[in-house]
């Protein structure tokens, strides 16, 4: 996977049931990209739907974001889904490695999810195994939370040792920071409220890409 020289904005859905999920994928129908929150209420501490009540259509580009305590315990369920991305934290249970090869096997690319005290130092064992890493700037299980832009410097020191990782970052980006997480090396830019929250989702979304630069037309994620 070589390093992409421009960023993308990913949609965040977080629902903790059934018919809210629904109508946030209604109001996200722009999105060829979306990142989907999955949590156990024990890693983090709302209970999101479960992995067999997810869904989307076959022409979006799906991560899942799995915070479970421990998510080897929803591989199965994952690899059913058929998502492009699954990520998980460094700070869950279980082992690592064959869970990633597990996925790999079926075609799935594999994240790691660093909260903001992990250091990347903590990953390095397992770099070779890892397609993504989420910077993780949020509260675990709810939108908002603040962008703390000093934790670009994981990006730096990820891109010298691994250049064509794919990076993403999760937390306190809006129109405001943006152009700053773009600058400091992110890849994928996964927002929650400033588009899920606004009046208008894809007048918000749009927004953010005219600032960082990049556009698509949303009528290729629909026909």
């Amino acid at each position: 996977m070589a390093h992409k020289m421009s960023a993308e904005i990913c949609p965040t859905i977080l629902a903790s049931r059934p018919d809210q999920y629904k109508l946030a994928m209604q109001r996200l129908w722009f999105a060829p990209r979306l990142h989907i929150d999955l949590t156990d209420g024990r890693f983090a501490p709302i209970q999101t739907i479960t992995a067999d009540q997810t869904w989307w259509p076959a022409n979006v580009r799906v991560d899942l974001h799995v915070m479970y305590a421990n998510p080897a315990a929803l591989a199965n369920q994952c690899i059913s889904l058929g998502p492009q991305l699954v990520i998980i934290h460094s700070e869950a249970g279980g082992d690592f490695v064959p869970l990633s090869e597990q996925l790999h096997h079926h075609g799935i690319e594999v994240g790691v999810a660093l909260l903001p005290a992990t250091p990347v130092d903590d990953i390095l064992g397992a770099i070779d195994y890892i397609d993504h890493v989420l910077i993780f700037s949020g509260n675990l299980g709810h939108y908002g939370g603040t962008a703390d832009l000093n934790l670009l410097a994981k990006v730096n020191q990820l891109r010298q040792i691994k250049p064509q990782l794919e990076i993403g970052w999760d937390g306190g980006a809006n129109e405001n920071n943006v152009m700053a997480l773009v600058n400091g090396g992110v890849d994928v830019i996964n927002i929650g409220s400033a588009i899920s929250q606004a009046e208008d989702p894809y007048q918000a979304y749009a927004k953010l890409e005219r600032i960082i630069g990049v556009h698509h037309d949303p009528t290729d994620t629909v026909n």
